[in-house]
């Protein structure tokens, strides 16, 4: 489906083209003018319905949907774009915590045109081994991890008929998986994380049958988890690989940062804040039935505790504070606030106290829109009635006759001297020096 609008600004010559195309689950918007393409794309199955975009939106052209239908199955986009309002300024794209809103464009720009964004980030330091536990317990897929060490049987062909024994010490063992990752005599045992327990693996176990017990796997331990009696045959190799984070799916929820034994993962949030249920409303929640928070929730925090002794919890060392939560809540039984935002900096340009003030109202809650109280509303004329227009006769002997005039005074008109007089002299003198000049008595 494609939408298409066209604007013509005869003043500067300008015609500015707003097209909407959906494809798939992506809103696709285009601003073309003469000299460039600004996209702006909404992926509305991305979106949690935050509602960050709708406060941020200086010419409030974002509206927010009906979340708490949307977010108990409603096949719907959490946020509509008024096209005609919308001025492209990028503000949904920069400060969207799940990069639902991507901004990007083609053609002539200033080289200096370069918006504040959220300064957030994960990434992985030099205790990094790496291992296979951030990837595993990661909600949003969002990381990928490549070995780059070789596999057991590239070092040490399968012995057969190797006798010896393996034992795994389970209090030692941290699941970080280099073992699984490096022979295949190893199994790891999945289990679905948890806010309170995301480690994704619950037991190693170890098939004798693929085991003849080379030692390599003992060397290769880094927490000396394993105790193997058998014929060492080789060296275990360093351990090594590539950890790699797609921001598109990343939304600093930290479970990447809790699950880790060695503390290898830097990460910033794109807020601080506070999460707090409201003690009153709680027992309104019915996490069974309405299950609102848990589907929008980019950091998957929230869990109905197991004692029983109340109806929903939370994980806050997850939180985002984004807020959807609250949105989605039909019985207001959480509030979100933000003490600070992680952000670029705001360069100086026209449009820097809106993007400060942009900023400040996510922390506020209260937004100063720009000035447009003397915008003036022109409303379209209505249709006239066409009219004959009659043109008056000429008169060929007075025409020729202002035409010998007109190159009678040509020459005089271009005169320096006659121009400095019109700006300086009375008028009574100059039409007496005209008339001199162009043989003629008559001064008007």
């Amino acid at each position: 489906m494609t939408e298409k609008r066209e604007d013509n600004c005869e003043e500067d010559s300008l015609t500015v083209i707003r097209e909407m195309d959906v494809e798939d689950t992506h809103f696709i918007y285009k601003l073309i003018t003469d000299e460039s393409v600004k996209f702006l794309d909404y992926d509305y199955k991305r979106c949690i319905g935050c509602g960050l975009c709708v406060g941020l939106c200086p010419t409030k052209a974002l509206e927010l949907g009906p979340m708490q239908e949307i977010s108990t199955g409603l096949d719907a986009p959490p946020v509509t774009l008024d096209l005609d309002k919308c001025t492209f300024c990028s503000m949904c794209a920069s400060f969207c915590p799940v990069k639902a809103f991507k901004m990007t464009s083609e053609g002539d720009f200033p080289e200096h045109e370069k918006f504040p964004e959220f300064d957030s980030y994960v990434r992985m330091n030099e205790k990094c081994l790496p291992c296979a536990l951030c990837k595993a317990s990661c909600p949003e897929d969002a990381i990928d991890v490549e070995f780059t060490f070789p596999k057991k049987e590239e070092i040490a062909l399968f012995k057969e008929d190797a006798e010896g024994e393996i034992e795994i010490d389970t209090d030692k063992c941290n699941f970080c998986g280099l073992c699984a990752e490096f022979c295949d005599a190893f199994l790891l045992i999945e289990k679905e994380p948890t806010p309170t327990d995301p480690t994704p693996f619950e037991l190693l176990l170890v098939d004798e049958d693929k085991c003849d017990y080379c030692v390599l796997c003992q060397d290769l331990c880094p927490e000396d988890a394993i105790t193997v009696k058998g014929e060492k045959r080789g060296e275990a190799p360093q351990i090594e690989g590539n950890v790699t984070v797609d921001d598109d799916k990343c939304t600093r929820c930290t479970w990447c940062q809790v699950v880790c034994p060695y503390e290898a993962v830097d990460l910033r949030k794109p807020f601080e804040g506070e999460l707090r249920l409201v003690d009153a409303n709680i027992n309104k929640c019915d996490p069974q039935g309405c299950h609102g928070c848990f589907n929008v929730c980019p950091s998957h925090l929230w869990y109905v505790p197991e004692d029983g002794d109340a109806k929903i919890a939370v994980k806050e060392d997850y939180c985002i504070y984004c807020g959807a939560c609250v949105n989605a809540c039909p019985k207001d039984v959480m509030t979100v606030s933000r003490s600070e935002v992680a952000h670029t900096e705001i360069p100086d340009s026209p449009w820097a106290d809106q993007w400060r003030d942009a900023v400040d109202s996510m922390i506020t809650g209260k937004r100063k829109l720009p000035d447009t109280s003397r915008t003036l509303e022109v409303g379209k004329e209505a249709p006239r009635e066409h009219v004959e227009v009659e043109f008056p006769e000429v008169d060929g002997s007075l025409l020729k006759l202002a035409k010998e005039r007109i190159e009678k005074a040509r020459p005089v008109l271009t005169s320096p001297k006659i121009r400095k007089m019109l700006e300086s002299k009375p008028a009574s003198e100059v039409r007496e020096e005209f008339s001199k000049r162009t043989g003629s008595e008559d001064e008007q």
